[in-house]
Parts: structure tokens; sequence; C-alpha cells
């Protein structure tokens, strides 16, 4: 009897427990579904919000970090070292848009130290050096003449910032018109525009007129945000002087704030081409105590390879 009577107290309180996480799943499910109803009318009040005229200000980037430390790990060709990198993104922006007038100035960096330290080499650099180095500025003003068209001016500044600052540099000023054909898109076309080039080697660096052409667009979808800017310039001298850079930044919110980010950036530029060749050709010239190779020519327009220069970042992020 007393076996019988445990049995049902046991499967009682079996039914009574799944009963009860029943009600509890029910429960969870309505407060989700309140709790979407009420994230679906805060996202439109935000848009209510973002439509406003008037200066927005934003920026999003990633971050990351990495430091390891081995001694005697005599599993690995090198038992004894420290290594560790350093990662830095920043997309920021400030834009205004009146009735009349806009003004959007954006601005990407990317910066990274790495260093692998062989404590057994005594010869072995063991401080960091710098991996990424991108510093990009641009700042565009236009005077709205119809509904997605203004005649606008443009200012762009591109240059590195932990080496070699402004060696080479570029500064864009131009004038033309900007299209918006779509909301967050941004269509520059600039006829008339001047690209100042500042660099020691003048013999290969050269500033020229030419055309400016910008396609930037960005746009938050729910926890992600994205962004991407194309820049090209088309000299009207010499097509050895055209360069063009296309960065794409994405970043994931997971909490307050911080998320995923990947940023993904390439570049065309035959100046700076020929410049990394000349340095390599002065470095293997001096190595050869000064004797020219004929099989070896000193790099030129005409016979350097223009290879596409690409870099990517990925990492912890952060939005504000």
């Amino acid at each position: 009897m007393k076996r019988i009577f445990t049995i049902g107290l046991v499967l009682l309180a079996t039914a009574s427990f799944s009963q009860t996480k029943e009600e509890l799943k029910e429960q969870k499910a309505e407060k989700q579904a309140a709790a979407d109803a009420l994230q679906a009318e805060a996202d439109d009040l935000q848009k209510q919000i973002d439509a406003f005229p008037g200066w927005k200000f934003g920026a999003f980037g990633t971050i990351g970090a990495s430091f390891s430390e081995f001694n005697n790990w005599y599993g690995q060709g090198t038992p004894n070292n420290a290594s560790g990198n350093i990662t830095i993104t920043v997309n920021p922006y400030a834009k205004l848009d009146r009735e009349k007038y806009f003004w959007y100035n954006t601005g990407n960096i990317n910066l990274s130290w790495v260093k692998f330290d062989d404590k057994d080499d005594t010869t072995d650099d063991s401080s960091f050096r710098e991996a990424n180095d991108v510093f990009n500025v641009t700042s565009l003003f236009g005077y709205k003449i119809a509904k997605n068209l203004a005649a606008s001016t443009l200012a762009e500044y591109r240059t590195t910032l932990i080496n070699n600052f402004n060696d080479p540099g570029y500064l864009d000023l131009g004038v033309g018109v900007t299209w918006t054909p779509l909301e967050n898109l941004i269509v520059v076309v600039h006829p008339l525009n001047y690209n100042f080039v500042f660099a020691d080697n003048d013999a290969i660096f050269e500033s020229s007129l030419g055309a400016k052409v910008v396609a930037n667009y960005g746009r938050s979808f729910g926890k992600l945000d994205f962004n991407s800017n194309l820049s090209a310039f088309m000299s009207y001298e010499d097509s050895n002087l055209s360069n063009w850079t296309w960065i794409n930044a994405i970043g994931y919110k997971l909490w307050k704030g911080i998320g995923l980010g990947f940023e993904l950036g390439l570049r065309d530029n035959k100046q700076e081409a020929v410049n990394f060749a000349n340095k390599q050709y002065e470095v293997r010239l001096a190595n050869n105590g000064g004797v020219i190779d004929p099989t070896d020519p000193q790099p030129t327009f005409d016979n350097v390879d223009n290879d596409l220069q690409v870099y990517y970042t990925f990492g912890l992020s952060y939005s504000f």
C-alpha cells in the first residue's frame, strides 16, 4: 500500500511539474510577443527621430588584441617566444541635413601593431611593429538644386599615421554635383578636381587635375551596421596618376554596443606600387655593392605590375 501511495505522489509531482513548465512557456511566449511589439514601436520612433533635419553623430569600429608567451615549448619550431597583435578601426561620422543644404563628414581609421619575438635570437626585434595604417577623412558640402540633386564641393585627405605620415599624402579638392537616388546612398561626381600629392619622392608622385567620383552607402539593419565607401580619382594628364580606394565595414551588435566587426579595404594606386618597387630595388642594389645588374632593371611605370592592394580586419566591435 505504501508503494502504491509513493508511486502516486511521484506521478502527481511529475504531472504538476509538466503543467507548470507548459504554463511558463506560454507566459514566456506572451511576454516575448509583447516585447517584440514594443521593440517595433521603438524602432518606428527611432526612424521618425532620424528623419528630423539636424546634426547626426555616430561611429562604429573594431577593437582586437591577443598576447601569448611560450617558454621551453619544445614541440614547436620557436620554443621561447612572445607575440602579440593589437588592432583598432574607427568609422566616425558627423552629418548635417537642412532643407536647402547638407554637410557630411566621415572618417576611416585602421591601425594595427604586431610583434613576434624569438627570445633565442638576440638580433630579433622584440617591439611591436605597425601592420595596418590607414587614415581617411572626407568633408562634403552641397546646396540642393532639386529633390535628389545638389551642387557640391568635396575635400578628401588620405595618408598614414604610424609611419610615413604624409609621405605620401593625398588631398582632393573639387566641385561638381551630388546625387542621392536612394536613402543612405550618396553619389558624388566632380569633373573638376585637383589631386594634390605630398611625398618626398617627387620623381614618382605627381599632382594632377582630373575627375573625382565618390559613392557611399551606410545603413543600420537592426543590430547590423554597414558602411561602404568607394573613392576614385581619374587623372586627365596620365592614367598612371589615377587611383581608387574601396572600404567596406560591418558591425554586428551582441550586447550594449559590443559586437563583432569586419572591415575589408581594396586599393589601386600605381604610384605607390612603383615607389615600393624602387625601395626594394635600392636594397638589392646596396646588397650588390652598388653594381647594377642588367637583368634587374630599375622599376618604372612601364615595367612594374600594379597589384591590387588588400587588407581585412576581424574582431570585437563597439558602436555608439
